[in-house]
C-alpha cells in the first residue's frame, strides 16, 4: 500500500501517517527501487492501535507507548497494558466514589457522621485522593473545599461534606474540567440540595472512561497481534 492508501484506511493523512513513521509509533516502511514507502497491513494495525491508544490515554502518551509495545518482548508489553487498566480502573473508583458522596447529599444523612471520627486531616485527605497536599490547598484558595481550622495551629480537618466535595472535584479534575466548571457544578449544591448537575458531570466521565476501556481493549487485541507476529 502506498501512503495515502494506509492513511485513507485509518482517517490519517498521508502527512499523519509520514510523521507517526517518524515517531516509531508505526514499523518503518519499506521502500520501493524507486524511493517510494511501501506499508503492509501490519502498518494499519499498528496505526490502529496508536488510535485506540490515543483514546485511552491520549496522544501524547501513545506516541510514547507504541514504539515501546512494538519492540518489547510480550511479558513487558502486557505489563504496560495492565497499568493503563489499572489507571482507568483507579479513575473509576474516585468517580464511583464521589457519587456516593452524592448519593449521601441526597439521603440527607450528614447527621449519621461524628463530627470528630468522620473527619479528616489534609495528610489523610490528600492520600485519600491521590493528590498533593498542595493541591488541596489550591481548591481551598480556589473556593472549592472548605476544611475546617481546629485548634491552637489553625490545622484544616476536613468534615464528610468538604470530603464529599473534594471528592468531586478531584473526579471532575481528572476527567479533564476546569476549576470555572466545577465551581458551577458545586455552587449548585448550596446546602447539598441540588447534586443534579454535579452528578450529570460525574455520569459523563463514566461514559467517557467506559469508551477509554474499550479503546484500549481493542488496542491492545491488536498490539498482541503485532507482538505475536513479529
Amino acid at each position: 500500500m502506498s501512503t495515502a492508501e494506509v492513511g485513507s484506511q485509518v482517517g490519517y493523512s498521508t502527512q499523519q501517517v509520514r510523521d507517526l513513521e517518524r515517531l516509531g509509533v508505526i514499523p518503518a516502511a519499506g521502500r520501493t527501487p524507486s524511493g517510494y514507502r511501501i506499508y503492509r497491513p501490519e502498518h494499519v494495525e499498528a496505526l490502529r492501535a496508536y488510535r485506540g491508544l490515543a483514546v485511552a490515554a491520549g496522544p501524547v502518551r501513545a506516541r510514547t507507548l507504541m514504539p515501546l509495545l512494538l519492540t518489547s518482548p510480550l511479558i513487558e508489553a502486557a505489563a504496560v497494558v495492565d497499568d493503563l487498566h489499572a489507571e482507568l480502573a483507579s479513575e473509576r473508583a474516585a468517580v464511583v466514589a464521589a457519587q456516593k458522596g452524592l448519593d449521601l447529599i441526597r439521603a440527607e444523612v450528614g447527621d449519621v457522621f461524628d463530627g470528630s471520627r468522620d473527619s479528616m486531616t489534609i495528610s489523610e485527605l490528600a492520600t485519600a485522593l491521590g493528590v498533593r497536599p498542595s493541591t488541596l490547598r489550591h481548591w481551598e484558595a480556589e473556593g472549592l473545599v472548605s476544611p475546617d481550622r481546629v485548634g491552637t495551629t489553625r490545622a484544616r480537618h476536613y468534615s464528610w461534606q468538604a470530603i464529599i466535595a473534594a471528592r468531586i472535584v478531584a473526579a471532575l479534575r481528572a476527567g479533564g474540567h476546569r476549576i470555572p466548571t466545577i465551581a458551577a457544578a458545586l455552587k449548585r449544591l448550596d446546602d447539598y440540595a441540588d447534586p443534579n448537575h454535579a452528578d450529570a458531570l460525574l455520569t459523563v466521565r463514566l461514559q467517557q472512561l467506559a469508551d477509554r476501556s474499550v479503546a484500549l481493549l481493542e488496542a491492545s487485541a491488536t498490539v498482541h497481534r503485532l507482538i505475536r507476529r513479529a
